[in-house]
C-alpha cells in the first residue's frame, strides 16, 4: 500500500542524530520529501534527504528555513537541550531558561513561523518525554518543559484545526544523547533501566520514529500524547 506520506514534504527540526534522524529516515522510506534541519547541519543532500542549518532560538533563522522550503505538509519538532539533573536550589535559572528556550519556546517559534507555509490538512508533531508525568527529584526542568509541551499540543490541536497537533513522549532511548557517558557506564545504565521496564529493555530510535509516522499518517489523530516508553509510566 502507498503511504499517506508519499509525495508529501516533511520538515524535521532537531534531526542531526538520534530520534530526529530516525524520523527523517522513516518518512523518506515512505516516499516523503524530507528536509532535516538542525544547528549542527549544513545545506546539502544525503540519500535523498535534504539538510539545512537552523537555530531554533533565532526567529530569523527559522524564517529562512521555511521560506527556503516553501509549502509543506508536516512539521516534526525534536529539538531538545542536554539537561543536567539538579535540584532547584543548585540550579542557575539562566541555564534553565536556555533549556526552555530550545525545547518549548523553540517549538512555539517554529510553529508560529511555519503556519503560513503549512498546508491546512497538515500536521505538527512535538516531543515531550515521560518526565512530563513521572516525577523525579532534581528533574524539575525536564518535567516542566515536557508537561508544558503536552499541554501546548492539546491547546494547539484546537486552536490550529484543521491542522493536527500531536505529542510523542519517549522513554529512555538508546541514542547519542547519552554519548557523554563512557561505553561501559552507558550500557550499565541501559541494562539497569531496561531491566526495570515491562518490556525488559530500553528503546531504539526507530521504534520512537514509528510514533511520529503514525501521527503524520493518521488523519483522525489530533491532540494525542503517544507514549513510547516500554511501560515506564506504569
Amino acid at each position: 500500500m502507498t503511504s499517506p506520506l508519499s509525495g508529501k514534504t516533511v520538515i524535521v527540526i532537531g534531526g542531526s542524530s538520534g530520534i530526529g534522524a530516525a524520523v527523517a529516515e522513516a518518512a523518506h522510506a515512505r516516499g516523503a520529501q524530507v528536509v532535516l534541519a538542525g544547528r549542527r547541519l549544513s545545506s546539502g543532500s544525503d540519500n535523498g534527504v535534504r539538510s539545512e542549518p537552523v537555530d531554533v532560538t533565532d526567529s530569523a533563522s527559522l524564517q529562512r528555513l521555511f521560506e527556503g522550503v516553501g509549502r509543506f505538509d508536516h512539521l516534526v519538532y525534536t529539538s531538545g537541550p542536554s539537561v543536567r539533573a539538579k535540584p532547584l536550589i543548585d540550579t542557575d535559572l539562566h541555564e534553565a531558561q536556555d533549556n526552555f528556550d530550545v525545547k518549548l519556546w523553540g517549538a512555539l517559534r517554529a510553529i508560529q513561523l511555519a503556519l503560513p507555509f503549512l498546508e491546512a490538512q497538515g500536521s505538527i508533531s512535538l516531543t515531550s518525554g515521560q518526565l512530563g508525568r513521572k516525577l523525579v527529584p532534581g528533574q524539575f526542568i525536564k518535567i516542566g518543559i515536557n508537561a508544558a509541551t503536552e499541554a501546548l499540543g492539546k491547546q494547539l490541536a484546537k486552536e490550529l484545526a484543521p491542522r493536527r497537533v500531536n505529542v510523542i513522549s519517549p522513554g529512555v532511548i538508546d541514542t547519542p544523547a547519552y554519548a557523554g557517558l563512557a561505553q561501559e557506564q552507558r550500557q550499565a545504565m541501559f541494562a539497569k533501566t531496561g531491566g526495570a521496564l515491562p518490556v525488559g529493555r530500553v528503546g531504539q530510535a526507530a521504534e520512537v520514529a514509528a510514533g511520529y509516522v503514525l501521527a503524520m499518517e493518521n488523519g483522525y489523530m489530533t491532540g494525542s500524547v503517544i507514549d513510547i516508553d516500554g511501560g515506564g509510566l506504569l
